[in-house]
């Protein structure tokens, strides 16, 4: 077989190219995270390269899924339907670049579409269902499955199919099942057809399946190392696939002949009638992949491609747990050193290698390379009975043993931040700091923020930001909010506990032995535990991929009498940076396990420990900025779900509830979103009118309260809901900080 090679690069979005659509000859759509279709026709100066014809701007979220309605008397040039996680499902007239038609009903992300022969557009969605739309509005709406449908196949012969995250596909006709295709070990991600075959499976569970449309398990295709996203045909019997392992694999046979490497994950493959194949990537470029000589591009930008991807694994190279392109060069080199034996780690070519300084001859000693053990550098360890941020195994070359190096980052910012003290004090503790270890150049991390009132970390001699000659605005005592609260304690030994309780249930109960974990999964359990406890090793210390998918497996088996634990361990496994990222990753790979766990837990018959347990989970989410589109989004669902929940409440429930609602304050003042403030706002007055909540709920709802009228957009709508009252309750509390608050939102209604 002909090697493919490069041969087109499309630029234009400005961030993942999440989809592809071949439209007949006309060209090809693209869709992406940057919120845009983009539609390339060929180039009529040469037919080999392809140029942006048209962007498509609507959907107010990524896109995702797109399907081709060729041209007809209502669409000369032809239509494109588009699916975004704005739950919405567009039509859109091509030689127009307008929406024909918006179809609304999903609750969840669209990940698949389908237009039948009749031309009716088959959607499937996050929210488990499947819907069939005629002329903009929903016809058919069933469950599909249990929980998401993550895609949708329409063969030309009139089988329909989906694939779900129960890790099955299922075969329909009108509203019913006639068979359920099981083999796949996780999420079923993407469905396409194999002509005179069948049909093809790509998984989350790394491999490619071809299948008979009996049912009938054909072909295994097992070499990607990661989750399989996409999955295509061509008629010349070869198949293409994308992955989160950044490659693109050709297969023949079941037998994988190419693997092109991607600088960034690939969302999506498809087949040119020519054979050529079409790759979306997390970089923001769609790719053109051909075996023809003709199509090949340059020499020059094949080289650059080279380069690019040279650099993409360059700067995702670690040595001893630290970014490699995160190092100083061997310029840093000429600086010289502080003090005798002081260490530095500087990047030489593809390896890190460590220096000491030696203050006699005033030189920099080289002690070798750092090099990579089972677990890369041990992080937040003790070495000759000194904790350091680092400890690295370093070969020091000769045949000589690895040695042990220990290094810290600077200290004072994390000291500062430990201590915990008011600004009124960090002068003279920074002073201090500075005459005392003769850092008279001393320059304070910018990024530091003081995690009680967001502000920045105090810098003598600069004046206070108060003392700017403006005339003083209003002095309020408690208001409005800045920053996130959280739930950090956590009784990490109960909690793992009564995990190996309900584990050995589940060992012990024939019919649901197959949910329970492995002894080396449980082992996993307390060694992410020891990574958890550590926070002041936080900005160093890692989880692994595997980790977040050992939490998942057990949120979405276990049966809800048994998930409370297990919710608790998520509460705090969002408040590590790298936990927090792990489960946004997880999500945006079409698998909200986020979701589905609150779903779970706020449905009826409601189970208090699990309630409580995803409402502080879901609190935590706040302290880490990258989830905060996620709590955006299902802000409406979560508060009118918990709402609808108060009966079961305990005082603890109640205390969480209202820590949420203040968290959601901030956020939505932060992004100026007036219907969100307005139901947070009525949700809050319900717990600060209610005499029954003890004193810090109430509290935390009038600061809700009182911030969402000062620096938000419903001042006039609390003042229609009778805020004043509630104000005047508040003053005459027993509780000084009650009162107080309560004379805060008064002063607001004069």
């Amino acid at each position: 077989m002909a090697e493919y090679r490069l041969g087109l690069q499309l630029h234009g979005h400005t961030d993942d190219v999440r989809g592809i659509c071949v439209c007949g000859d006309a060209g090809i759509a693209t869709s992406s995270r940057d919120r845009t279709v983009k539609f390339w026709t060929r180039n009529p100066e040469k037919e080999s390269e392809y140029v942006l014809s048209k962007t498509l701007a609507g959907h107010s979220s990524f896109v995702g899924p797109l399907a081709w309605i060729p041209p007809s008397d209502r669409f000369p040039e032809g239509g494109i339907v588009s699916g975004g996680m704005d739950t919405f499902v567009f039509l859109w007239d091509l030689q127009k670049g307008e929406v024909a038609e918006t179809m609304k009903g999903h609750s969840s992300q669209v990940t698949g579409l389908a237009v039948d022969t009749n031309g009716d557009i088959i959607s499937s969605s996050m929210d488990c269902t499947v819907r069939r739309w005629r002329n903009g509005n929903a016809i058919e709406v069933w469950e599909a499955h249990k929980v998401a449908v993550q895609t949708v196949l329409k063969l030309p012969t009139g089988e329909l199919f989906t694939g779900s995250s129960d890790s099955t596909i299922k075969l329909w006709k009108g509203r019913t099942c006639l068979q359920t295709f099981s083999g796949h070990a996780d999420t079923v991600r993407f469905l396409a057809s194999m002509p005179g075959l069948g049909i093809l499976s790509a998984s989350h569970d790394s491999t490619v399946k071809l299948w008979a449309l009996s049912g009938q398990p054909l072909l295994d295709m097992i070499g990607h190392s990661s989750l399989v996203y996409s999955v295509d045909a061509h008629s010349s019997g070869l198949i293409a696939s994308g992955s989160e392992d950044r490659s693109l694999k050709i297969w023949k046979d079941g037998v994988c002949v190419q693997s092109i490497e991607h600088p960034g994950c690939i969302w999506d493959a498809k087949f040119l009638g020519n054979g050529d194949i079409v790759t979306a990537c997390s970089d923001g470029t769609t790719r053109i992949w051909t075996a023809d000589s003709n199509r090949f591009c340059s020499d020059e930008e094949i080289a650059a491609y080279t380069d690019l991807i040279s650099q993409y694994t360059l700067s995702r190279k670690t040595v001893g747990g630290l970014k490699l392109m995160d190092l100083p060069g061997v310029e840093a080199l000429q600086v010289p050193g502080n003090s005798d034996g002081q260490t530095l780690i500087v990047r030489e070519g593809d390896n890190g290698v460590a220096y000491s300084w030696n203050s006699a001859e005033l030189k920099w000693d080289k002690i070798g390379e750092v090099v990579d053990g089972p677990g890369e550098a041990a992080q937040g360890q003790v070495h000759d009975g000194v904790r350091y941020d680092f400890v690295f195994n370093v070969d020091i070359g000769d045949g000589e043993p690895i040695r042990k190096l220990p290094y810290n980052r600077s200290v004072a910012d994390k000291w500062l931040l430990k201590e915990n003290l008011p600004l009124t004090y960090r002068q003279q503790v920074v002073e201090f700091i500075l005459q005392n270890s003769g850092q008279n150049n001393f320059v304070p991390d910018p990024s530091f923020r003081d995690p009680y009132t967001g502000a920045n970390a105090y810098v003598p001699g600069q004046p206070s930001s108060s003392s700017n000659g403006n005339t003083p605005e209003p002095i309020f005592k408690h208001i409005p909010k800045s920053g996130m609260l959280s739930f950090e304690t956590a009784q990490f030994d109960g909690i793992l506990k009564k995990v190996a309780e309900f584990n050995s249930k589940l060992s012990s109960d024939s019919e649901q032995k197959q949910l329970s974990l492995s002894e080396t999964e449980m082992s996993r359990l307390p060694a992410i535990v020891n990574v958890l406890k550590e926070t002041s090793f936080y900005h160093t210390s890692k989880l692994a991929d595997a980790d977040m998918t050992l939490l998942v497996k057990i949120l979405k088996s276990w049966p809800p009498q048994m998930m409370f634990p297990v919710i608790d361990f998520l509460r705090m496994f969002v408040l590590h940076p790298d936990g927090a990222s792990l489960l946004l990753k997880t999500i945006e790979t079409g698998n909200d396990i986020l979701l589905e766990t609150f779903r779970k837990a706020v449905a009826s018959p409601v189970q208090p420990a699990n309630l409580l347990t995803v409402l502080k989970a879901v609190t935590n989410l706040f302290g880490n900025s990258c989830l905060h589109q996620w709590l955006r989004t299902h802000c409406a669902e979560i508060i009118d779900s918990v709402s609808n929940c108060k009966s079961s409440f305990s005082k603890n429930a109640h205390l969480a509830y209202a820590t949420l609602l203040l968290n959601y304050a901030v956020l939505s003042i932060e992004s100026k979103e007036e219907q969100s403030q307005a139901q947070i706002l009525s949700a809050a007055l319900e717990i600060a009118e209610d005499d029954t909540q003890d004193f810090d709920s109430k509290y935390r709802a009038l600061v809700a309260i009182g911030s969402l009228m000062l620096k938000g957009l419903v001042k006039s709508l609390a003042l229609d809901l009778d805020v004043k009252s509630v104000a005047s309750s508040a003053k005459s509390s027993m509780d000084q900080k009650i009162a107080e608050v309560g004379g805060d939102i008064e002063s607001l209604t004069r």
